[in-house]
């Protein structure tokens, strides 16, 4: 797993969702508890939290704005900080399956 299949699959995610609008965001994710924003912005908070480790500092919470059509935006940001960093393949591998994960949810 590189970089680039992260890259990928984050690129895959934002263009399914990019072009939501409210109610969409707010419709039940297809498994679990919440809505199809809440399971984006959970995703966007663990990769912002996996760069953290990566680059040991502390975790924080990232900003939930009141309109999810922002989300992939976040999402593309977090993806390009862990990238930044240079994670263990292992983690990119880690990061692209949550991304897969959230996306099958959708």
């Amino acid at each position: 797993m590189t970089d680039q299949d992260l890259g990928r699959i984050v690129d895959l995610l934002t263009r399914q969702v990019s072009h939501w609008q409210a109610p969409r965001w707010s419709a039940p994710a297809a498994a679990g508890e919440g809505t199809r924003g809440d399971a984006v912005y959970h995703l966007v908070q663990r990769l912002a939290d996996l760069a953290a480790d990566v680059e040991g500092r502390v975790r924080q919470a990232v900003p939930r704005l009141d309109n999810d059509a922002s989300l992939p935006d976040q999402l593309r940001v977090v993806a390009a900080d862990l990238v930044a960093a240079d994670p263990a393949p292992e983690l990119l591998v880690a990061a692209a399956g949550d991304v897969a994960a959230v996306r099958a949810l959708l």
